[in-house]
């Protein structure tokens, strides 16, 4: 109860901060305006851009079960993507679409959960990685050239981090220096989940190629992904090239993994006003830049929603593919 009075306290504050900003900055009836004239054409290519990337995800997922043994189907997780995507539309961040996916596959596979948590969690962190390598080529290119304040400083000490995390996640010498945080794992009774992914993940390690792979692919798609932005902004009229989004894009991917948010509501529209002000985007234009890349996010939820109230109505048997191993 407590926890959850925390994390309302704080979505509360922070949604509420960020939409005053934003009604400070922006004409409303300007804004409305510029989103009712949108270019269809190219909300469609956003749009088109982030559905068509969930298949190469699925695969890059599929690859890293059979590496541990689980065998499934691309269809099925492809439609666990998309109903991971629907349920992180409520759930707090982008986070708890990856626990939807995690319950939805481990009820598919009893006695596989550690394999899988570790699996999506690596996955996370290998789209991490690659965000941040797009972050360090967006820092390389937008130093002398735009002129976004403390944002590129942001993007580099995210880069370093994630170096950082890399090492400690699969160095053999730091494990004795994470092993100090047994006790306080035990105290927050978190120690054996964590321990399992932790060890999961810590798996793959002797798989360098998989991992090379499937950072390869994760970075590609997420170059594509960008450009769902850039054609955001171009539908509202925004006439900036796709660089500067480069250096934008990995930025917004990491501020809607704040955990005080809905679905990144209100912060997200924030950061375009701010991020884009900077280059010389109105408010108005700016805000609805975001606000658009928002609605191109809920098309992308719709066919899992459209999934679970299929399977809700038929009555889909949930049979599981493996038994747990006794």
């Amino acid at each position: 109860m407590k926890r959850r009075l925390i994390r309302l306290t704080g979505t509360l504050v922070v949604t509420g901060l960020c939409a005053a900003y934003i009604f400070w900055k922006i004409d409303v009836g300007r804004t409305v305006h510029i989103l009712v004239h949108a270019d269809f054409a190219y909300f469609a290519g956003a749009v088109a851009i982030m559905v068509l990337s969930v298949w190469p995800m699925a695969w890059r997922w599929q690859r890293l079960l059979a590496a541990k043994g689980i065998g499934d189907r691309l269809s099925w997780l492809v439609r666990a993507y998309f109903v991971a995507y629907t349920g992180g539309q409520v759930l707090p961040t982008a986070v708890g679409g990856d626990a939807v996916r995690i319950f939805e596959t481990s009820r598919r596979h009893p006695g596989y959960g550690g394999p899988i948590a570790a699996s999506v969690l690596l996955e996370r962190a290998l789209g991490g990685a690659a965000t941040l390598t797009l972050a360090a080529v967006g820092f390389a290119l937008a130093i002398g050239r735009y002129d976004v304040g403390p944002y590129l400083w942001v993007e580099g000490a995210f880069v370093v981090a994630t170096l950082v995390l890399a090492v400690l996640l699969f160095s053999r010498r730091l494990r004795p220096l994470l092993a100090r945080t047994v006790p306080a794992l035990r105290f927050l009774r978190v120690d054996r989940p964590v321990r399992a992914v932790y060890e999961g993940i810590h798996s793959y390690r002797g798989d360098v190629p998989l991992l090379i792979g499937v950072f390869a692919l994760t970075l590609a798609v997420q170059s594509v992904r960008v450009l769902a932005i850039w054609l955001a902004g171009k539908a509202v009229g925004v006439n900036l090239s796709p660089r500067p989004y480069y250096v934008m894009g990995p930025l917004l991917f990491l501020v809607l993994l704040v955990p005080f948010t809905v679905n990144g509501l209100a912060v997200r529209e924030t950061f375009f006003v701010s991020f884009l002000g900077n280059l010389g985007v109105s408010a108005n234009a700016a805000f609805a830049t975001g606000f658009l890349f928002f609605i191109v996010n809920l098309a992308l939820a719709l066919p899992g929603l459209a999934i679970f109230l299929w399977e809700s109505l038929r009555g889909a048997p949930r049979t599981p593919l493996h038994q747990p191993d006794v």
